[in-house]
């Protein structure tokens, strides 16, 4: 009897020692990224490299990003890579952009950056009134690369009263 009480308090003893009555500290939470140039954007994008929103296109090997003027009533939207940085021009003349509230169609058109080779442009810029109006938009933002079609969802999230677009 002697015996097993002693082997009970060794390991008893044993798992003091070893921390196995210890609660395990909480498992670490995934973070949404924010910091200066990040407005910690839903889609677990940062801003892009203009400011603006960005969203997938094909699964990462592009990005759009979704930028506005809203004293200009002017959207604009950048191709960028799949480093969210980098312009990466495509041959095409136009994309959509889908406004989901109010609900806009609005057809952007290529306006190439300076360098740009003939007939490939990274920026595609269009206005509308609906631009004008001082919110947070989200929609739909389309086109074609190479006879590929590209759909990728934007959001904007609120941002405090010194953010400006």
């Amino acid at each position: 009897m002697k015996r097993v009480f002693a082997l009970l308090a060794c390991c008893a003893a044993l798992q003091f020692v070893a921390g196995c009555g210890q609660t395990p500290a909480p498992a670490p939470t995934p973070q949404t990224k924010t910091g200066a140039g990040n407005h910690g954007h839903a889609d677990g994008h940062g801003a892009g490299p203009h400011g603006g929103t960005l969203a997938d296109w094909g699964g990462g090997a592009y990005h759009v990003e979704f930028t506005v003027d809203h004293d200009k009533k002017e959207a604009t939207v950048y191709i960028v890579g799949s480093d969210e940085k980098s312009p990466s021009p495509i041959r095409a003349d136009k994309i959509q952009l889908v406004i989901n509230d109010p609900m806009t169609e609005l057809e952007l058109v290529a306006k190439p950056l300076e360098g740009e080779a003939e007939g490939m442009s990274s920026r595609f810029v269009g206005t509308h009134d609906t631009i004008g109006i001082v919110k947070e938009f989200g929609g739909t933002i389309s086109g074609q690369i190479g006879g590929t079609p590209y759909t990728g969802d934007f959001k904007e999230d609120p941002h405090g009263a010194d953010h400006s677009h």
